[in-house]
């Protein structure tokens, strides 16, 4: 990615509403024209780090407008942390003391605002949302909201046993989802085991058999698995897998472009 492929820089949003906190948010845009449309980034447990900043800003570059939200605002809201088990054991003490009702609140909040910065033409495509682990379990959350087309959830472990503070399965949300949803898992992740992933499946599979009757030109969820471990994507942890990496790079900018509308820049990012 080229420097002057964006621009990048720290936001904070001010809350709305009561339920609300202010957001410590990384805020990155193309450098060379309007976005084509806007895209909430979600965190691991580790926070805004530099890969997720890096993630907003390799959107940035081929042409979204892309906001790094974090999950721990109540509780941590500058959270930066490495990869190190003690690291590990920190950020997840953070993510046992999340609600869902706090989480969506926060991901509105920066929804909200997200399409406030947009042209018109972009944010009447509605947003795209991309988490990753404990971001990518509340992506599927955020999925539910109505400002949110498209979605990619990288390997969001949890769904299919709970929801954040408590209650039934996420994965009871999807039939409520009314735009694209892509769940993509690691085939040797120890997360997300077997069970999980076929109770994923069947999820996507019951919703999408509900869409084709109501709306047989809705384009369907969709559940790919790929090779590697628990945090495929990131370069930066012991389970990075680089072929896995690219395809899941090539399949979230896929997602995007035919939900959000045509690529502005080569996808390489």
């Amino acid at each position: 990615m080229s420097p002057s492929a964006c621009v990048a820089s720290w936001q904070t949003l001010d809350p709305r509403r009561p339920e609300q906190v202010p957001l410590r948010c990384w805020w990155a845009r193309p450098a060379d024209g309007p976005p084509r449309a806007g895209v909430l980034v979600l965190p691991e447990v580790f926070g805004l780090n530099g890969w997720i900043r890096g993630v907003a800003e390799r959107l940035a570059a081929v042409g979204y407008a892309a906001l790094a939200v974090p999950l721990f605002a109540r509780t941590a809201p500058d959270l930066e942390l490495g990869y190190d088990p003690d690291a590990l054991a920190l950020g997840r003490s953070h993510k046992e003391r999340t609600r869902t009702e706090a989480l969506l609140a926060d991901v509105g909040l920066a929804a909200d605002w997200l399409r406030s910065q947009l042209p018109p033409e972009a944010a009447g495509a509605g947003l795209g949302c991309v988490g990753f682990c404990f971001g990518g379990h509340v992506a599927l959350l955020a999925a539910s909201l109505p400002a949110v087309a498209a979605t990619v959830d990288f390997y969001g472990a949890g769904v299919a046993s709970g929801r954040p503070g408590g209650g039934p399965p996420s994965l009871e949300l999807v039939p409520t989802i009314g735009g694209t949803l892509l769940c993509i898992c690691g085939r040797e992740d120890p997360l997300i085991p077997a069970a999980d992933v076929a109770a994923i499946e069947t999820a996507l599979a019951a919703a999408n058999a509900a869409r084709a009757a109501a709306a047989p030109a809705r384009r369907p969820h969709r559940l790919e698995v790929l090779e590697g471990g628990h945090g495929f994507m990131c370069a930066a942890r012991s389970d990075h897998h680089p072929a896995s990496a690219a395809a899941g790079w090539s399949l979230l900018l896929d997602t995007f472009a035919q939900q959000l509308g045509p690529e502005r820049h080569q996808a390489g990012g």
